[in-house]
């Protein structure tokens, strides 16, 4: 039985009542209405947090300690995902499909690439006369979003337990209910008090508290680029460590040598995963000129398939906007986009149902680079398509965004589209349809944000560096 009316918080091991008496609705978008509540947390809530995640924290852990630690988190979210990925649909809209692959069985993955990443780790190396050892960074503050909910919160918690460190942990406003439900897997878990923490509540509140807070060492941050920012001038009045996974303009670059039908068929895919709200989708189909007609044909095709509906239904490939805010904020994109000369080529910003935050798969041919449409993360089930003369011309669209997040680059020949996708300015490409790799270093460049998450590269970012100069 799910409990979505929520009055406490997750502190020092213990379920507690919140300072203040405030709570935050949470609103199935399928439905536009309330499902349940979470506590509006305090800054007092934050401190105390805090304060039991200084206390839990111990730089001298053992590597065997970690090791049971992370596997006991995991073998109990193991459990419970069936659960969660329900919850995940009720408060963010993701078809149930979605919700039990996508949603649960990566972050699962995810975590299990942790645990692989602590059985092989070194973290004692002899650099000439010094012996170079690795510690515990201190204490977390994370602070998710509500796209992937448990998948966010994985790739920050595991790894924060898995180096040694002790965690407060902010969840969305959006969809906090399936965090509440991790957090009773590490409850179950057994871990020691203090070692992770949970504070729902406003990002002004909440979110900045931790940002500023002075015995906070490292604050790791998933949302958007301005926001992003916020938390980055916050924490620099303290010198904490910052790591920022932010937006992205993703292009999916098809060169003319390409398996056009398959590339275009799983482009179109990316970009309606999870109704768009996704920052590595790729939301840019750069397609040659010579072959222009061709692809608009096989995208409207492809498209036409996106059954959009009930998150519960087995038809459904895409639900509604997670939010009131989100919703209307994609419309706005649209209709945008609309007056500054792209050719919409099917959906639109008309709401597709009397019910529910619901717009259909929009595609926009005649997409000019510089354009509102072609440069800023619309973050909904909107794909921009950009014709381009010849490879010259199209790294120099794929990269004319701030954004560096994601992408893919096809080609007939793989030497090609590899030395190609050299040159793009993006943290990760897929290549000809390349697998997700969740041990393989995730994050960006330019303003898709600082540092890296998943596999080694973000196991380290929780870790310290210490040199001891040894005598010859």
């Amino acid at each position: 039985m799910h409990d979505y009316d929520r009055r406490t918080l997750f502190i020092d091991g213990q379920w507690v009542k919140p300072a203040g008496e405030d709570v935050i609705e949470v609103i199935d978008p399928s439905t536009e209405r309330p499902i349940g509540s979470v506590p509006a947390g305090t800054a007092e809530d934050v401190d105390a947090a805090v304060a039991a995640a200084r206390r839990a924290f111990d730089p001298l852990i053992s590597v065997a300690e970690r090791r049971e630690r992370v596997a006991a988190v995991i073998a109990a979210m193991e459990k419970r995902l069936p659960d969660i990925a329900e919850t995940i649909s009720r408060e963010m809209g993701a078809p149930l499909r979605i919700a039990q692959t996508v949603q649960t069985q990566v972050p699962l993955a995810v975590a299990r690439g942790f645990a692989g990443v602590l059985e092989t780790f070194e973290f004692e190396e002899h650099v000439a006369n010094s012996l170079v050892v690795r510690e515990p960074y201190g204490v977390v503050g994370a602070i998710t979003p509500w796209n992937y909910p448990l998948y966010q919160v994985v790739a920050k918690v595991l790894p924060a337990i898995a180096a040694g460190c002790t965690t407060v942990l902010k969840p969305s406003n959006e969809a906090p209910l399936s965090v509440f439900e991790f957090v009773e897997a590490v409850e179950e878990a057994a871990l020691p008090a203090g070692v992770v923490n949970l504070v729902s509540g406003s990002g002004a509140v909440i979110g900045e508290r931790l940002a500023e807070h002075p015995d906070l060492d490292f604050v790791s941050f998933t949302g958007s680029t301005g926001v992003g920012a916020r938390v980055a001038e916050l924490a620099g009045r303290s010198v904490k460590k910052v790591a920022l996974e932010l937006g992205g303009k993703s292009a999916n670059v098809i060169l003319d040598d390409a398996d056009l039908s398959t590339a275009v068929k799983v482009g179109v895919g990316n970009a309606f995963l999870n109704g768009g709200q996704t920052c590595m989708a790729w939301t840019r189909m750069l397609v040659p000129r010579s072959r222009y007609g061709e692809a608009l044909d096989l995208i409207a095709a492809a498209v036409a398939k996106y059954t959009v509906g009930d998150p519960f239904d087995a038809a459904t490939r895409i639900g509604p906007s997670a939010s009131a805010k989100q919703f209307e904020t994609v419309r706005g994109y649209i209709e945008r986009a609309r007056r500054d000369g792209a050719r919409l080529l099917t959906g639109g910003a008309d709401k597709v149902r009397d019910i529910g935050y619901y717009l259909a798969p929009t595609v926009f041919a005649d997409v000019d680079p510089a354009s509102e449409l072609g440069q800023e993360e619309v973050f909904g089930p909107v794909l921009a398509v950009i014709p381009f003369d010849d490879d010259a011309d199209a790294l120099r669209i794929a990269n004319c965004t701030p954004y560096g997040l994601s992408g893919a680059v096809w080609a007939g020949d793989i030497d090609r589209a590899i030395a190609f996708a050299r040159g793009v300015q993006t943290g990760q490409l897929d290549i000809n349809g390349g697998n997700y790799n969740p041990i393989a270093p995730f994050g960006g460049y330019k303003k898709s944000g600082i540092g890296r998450e998943l596999g080694r590269a973000g196991f380290e970012e929780y870790l310290q560096t210490k040199s001891l100069q040894l005598p010859a």
